[in-house]
């Protein structure tokens, strides 16, 4: 039971140090909250631009999150669907490591669609993928399928969803935040140009590993 509990506790940290990890990234769009404030000139810019992007952020995780959780099958086929998760957020990586390019359909999109912009970049990263096998570590940990009928397990599966993509995204909000309040208020667009550093080979990797530690557990049943 100690066990049980210290491995979810576990599994929600790394859901808020992945929300974390999340809002450092400038590719999750706080740069755009700086712009958008700065060209209004209003302090009052810099909330309203956030909570746009946090908003297209949480409906980006709820938008993968979800359909794991309405799965019947997870019942039956839970190591199976644990495995082939950490495969797909192992290959986002590969495949963003190999193509460095940022998705065009993001530069299509007008940047005051801050919420929108938010949600397709979220997925175009493979930010919503990082949090599959946490996730279903989670509801692995939450699920006596010996007990639960089929109905009451996906149930708390979809609250399960909701609780991850909300806590994930306030720690990426915070993150994000923080960072968009100290280059608005004291460094400057010119500042974040000159010395940011590039994140996307690290992205990659974190995915890779996410996904690889997924399989692992999965597997081990470390987190049962």
């Amino acid at each position: 039971m100690i066990s049980e509990l210290n491995t979810l506790a576990a599994l929600w940290w790394a859901v808020i140090l992945s929300g974390l990890y999340h809002g450092l990234n400038p590719g999750m769009g706080w740069p755009l909250a700086v712009s958008a404030a700065l060209m209004e000139q209003k302090r009052s810019a810099l909330p309203k631009a956030l909570a746009l992007l946090s908003l297209g952020h949480f409906l980006a995780m709820l938008a993968i999150l979800l359909p794991f959780s309405l799965m019947l099958v997870l019942v039956m086929w839970e190591i199976e669907i644990r495995v082939g998760a950490g495969l797909l957020v192992i290959a986002m990586g590969v495949y963003l490591l190999i193509n460095r390019r940022h998705p065009k359909i993001l530069a299509r999109v007008h940047p005051a669609r801050l919420t929108l912009w938010s949600f397709l970049a979220a997925n175009a990263h493979g930010a919503g993928l990082m949090l599959v096998p946490l996730f279903l570590g989670i509801c692995a940990v939450d699920a006596d399928t010996g007990h639960k009928a089929a109905e009451t397990l996906m149930r708390g599966n979809v609250l399960t969803a909701f609780g991850v993509a909300l806590v994930h995204t306030a720690a990426m909000s915070l993150a994000g935040g923080i960072i968009a309040l100290v280059i608005y208020l004291w460094l400057g667009l010119r500042f974040l140009s000159k010395t940011w550093f590039n994140l996307d080979v690290f992205w990659a990797v974190s995915l890779i590993l996410v996904g690889a530690f997924g399989i692992y557990a999965a597997i081990t049943g470390l987190l049962w």
